[in-house]
């Protein structure tokens, strides 16, 4: 695999995560597709993001997350600089937790 995420490996696992249509068939795909670490690993960095959204300060994220402070950093990285991946997220779970 390139180094590059556009290829046609991430495409294609892109393209099989759009397939998904419930909560549960999420759940079984990650629960095939990755170990208990990787996603545990993707889901703290998840939780890590919203908290840094919501202007937690690192102390409160690593005492609720346990997360590294250089997982925080890496995370921050990506919000302050990355492709506004996780503000498109959160503003469509906010638009749900919304409608609900």
């Amino acid at each position: 695999m390139q180094n590059s995420i556009n290829d046609s490996n991430v495409d294609f696992l892109f393209d099989a995560i759009l397939t998904l249509k419930s909560k549960e068939e999420c759940r079984d795909f990650f629960f095939d597709l990755c170990t208990i670490t990787e996603l545990k690993s993707i889901s703290q960095r998840l939780v890590v993001a919203k908290m840094l959204s919501d202007k937690a300060v690192y102390s409160s994220i690593v005492k609720e997350t346990r997360a590294s402070t250089a997982t925080i950093s890496r995370v921050n990285r990506s919000l302050n600089y990355g492709e506004n991946g996780y503000k498109v997220v959160f503003e469509r779970l906010n638009e749900q937790k919304d409608q609900k």
